[in-house]
């Protein structure tokens, strides 16, 4: 809530300060009538300047802030789910995390789905040898696929990467006399969208980044991200919005009196 509040502060502070550097560019413009005409490009290139500084310091954090903005709304709908894919590490305590994630709010289900163990480059004896013993090593292997350097192997559901590996490596350590040093995890965590964030930070603490993420939320963060501009370009626009700004100062003591003559105009008609 805290971080929360902290955040708001803070885009209303970069919004004030913006402002308050238009209304400086915008107080340049009306001193036209104190400078020469050539001058008056000048103005509008410090507008750009200055629209451009303005932009990248204080609107720019704002608006790459706007993927998690929009999709506040979808976070906020109940039922909705996203989906999130690991890669594990063998090193990783996955029962730890499995009992962690299954106990905060929002939790679904969490699946290991697969395992991938690195192997030496395999010759097509020792390739033929694996691809036809690996089914055989624990009936809890619901597929496997020998590569020319490693062994993937997918779980059947309710079979932990732990006993996979164990399985594995006791076999190995039987016929080779060494233990598996290391393998991946393929993991999916099902969570309510409304604790995705919570989710990912948890995930963090254990180094862990999902390498994919599906569901509503996702979905509006990179369909805003895709019609975003870049940051070059965002800044060229603000600079392009400090000219304009400039640009109404300039002729802002031509258009308020023509204004007024053309309300008065329009006061006297309906009058009569």
């Amino acid at each position: 809530m805290a971080c929360e509040f902290m955040d708001i502060l803070m885009t209303i502070i970069y919004l004030v300060l913006f402002i308050i550097m238009m209304i400086f560019v915008f107080s340049i413009g009306m001193l036209r009538h104190f400078m020469p005409k050539r001058e008056i490009l000048l103005v509008l290139v410090v507008a750009f300047f200055i629209g451009a500084v303005g932009g990248a310091f204080f609107l720019q954090p704002i608006y790459e802030e706007l993927p998690e903005i929009t999709s506040f709304v979808e976070k906020n709908i109940p039922n909705n789910e996203e989906t999130l894919y690991l890669d594990l590490s063998s090193s990783l305590d996955t029962n730890k995390l499995h009992d962690e994630l299954s106990k905060m709010e929002g939790f679904k289900s969490y699946d290991e789905t697969s395992i991938s163990i690195p192997m030496w480059g395999f010759n097509q004896k020792e390739h033929d040898y694996f691809d036809g013993i690996v089914g055989n090593i624990d009936s809890h292997y619901k597929n496997y696929n020998v590569t020319s350097n490693k062994i993937n192997i997918e779980l059947e559901d309710n079979y932990t990467s732990s006993q996979a590996l164990k399985s594995f490596s006791d076999w190995y350590k039987l016929v080779y006399g060494e233990t598996i040093s290391y393998a991946q995890i393929k993991a999916v965590l099902v969570i309510d969208s409304s604790q995705l964030d919570k989710f990912k930070e948890v995930l963090l603490e254990y180094g862990v980044v999902p390498t994919k993420i599906e569901g509503p939320v996702q979905d509006t963060i990179n369909s805003t991200n895709s019609s975003m501009l870049s940051n070059f370009e965002f800044i060229l626009v603000c600079g392009g919005f400090g000219i304009i700004v400039a640009i109404i100062g300039i002729y802002m003591d031509s258009v308020v009196p023509a204004y007024r003559r053309f309300k008065k105009a329009i006061n006297t008609k309906r009058k009569r």
